[in-house]
């Protein structure tokens, strides 16, 4: 697995507990000159060898290029299948584990499609955010009004081109396609504000930096990160909050509270 941080210390620990008890073997991280304890948690886990960190310091957000990066040396390192994570989305399998759900796939099968679905916020009561998001949406859009977009884990290969996003991969021919419901990606992207807006205001600026991009690319978070220049990205927060149990488009969802409740537990016993 590969994920790509900047200040996700809120959530990073969960994510790779989560990830590591459904059988990935190794997740290669780049750091994005986090400023939060991000990288003090990471190097546990990098001691433990569970962990391979790369720190990037640049600062334009050029995700594909950084992505590739890292799927290349999984499959340089012997990985059969690459996952391009982000801290806020937990791959669920439908049915036994990660581990098992790629396993059981025919060898000419090369790219699994991961539909997403977004968890709400919910009130800021200084609890962990999986203990307090437990509301998800039926159907997902993203703040553009556009259905979100799948994500896609593939067979690792060396020359393989991860697009900016993490939503497709181009290059060699991987095999077939499976889009069969299998795996659903919980996404919590929305915390809690000062998360938020953090991850917003650097991002957009980031993205302003970037000259190799086409303006169309990262319109979501060019957008967002407009309504913060206007003074209206706390409000658009606060819309999103959810009290009680919302509307008949919204489900309550306590998967990954209970798996991470059930994981805290077995830790704690041992």
């Amino acid at each position: 697995m590969t994920l790509l941080l900047r200040d996700e210390e809120d959530i990073v620990r969960e994510n790779l507990d989560f990830h590591l008890a459904q059988g990935v073997d190794r997740v290669i991280v780049t750091d994005n000159g986090s400023e939060d304890s991000t990288v003090d948690v990471l190097r546990e886990y990098e001691a433990q060898g569970a962990v391979r960190l790369l720190l990037e310091p640049n600062d334009d957000y050029s995700q594909g290029r950084w992505v590739t990066r890292m799927a290349r040396l999984a499959a340089d390192e012997g990985a059969d299948w690459v996952l391009n994570n982000d801290a806020d989305e937990f791959w669920w399998p439908r049915t036994g584990t990660l581990a098992s759900t790629f396993e059981g796939l025919p060898d000419e099968v090369g790219i699994v499609v991961a539909h997403r679905v977004n968890f709400v916020p919910r009130p800021e009561d200084g609890r962990r955010f999986w203990e307090r998001m437990t509301v998800r949406e039926r159907q997902s859009l993203n703040p553009l009004g556009k259905p979100l977009p799948p994500k896609v884990a593939h067979r690792a290969h060396p020359e393989i081109t991860v697009v900016q996003g993490n939503h497709r991969v181009e290059g060699p021919e991987l095999g077939g396609r499976v889009d069969d419901g299998s795996i659903d990606i919980l996404h919590f992207p929305m915390r809690t504000y000062a998360q938020f807006e953090n991850k917003i205001v650097k991002g957009g600026r980031a993205y302003a930096r970037n000259r190799e991009l086409p303006h169309r690319t990262g319109r979501t978070w060019r957008r967002l990160y407009e309504l913060w220049e206007q003074g209206e990205l706390r409000a658009h927060y606060d819309e999103q909050v959810v009290t009680g149990q919302g509307s008949d488009d919204l489900l309550e969802d306590t998967r990954l509270r209970d798996y991470l409740r059930e994981l805290r537990a077995g830790a704690a016993a041992r």
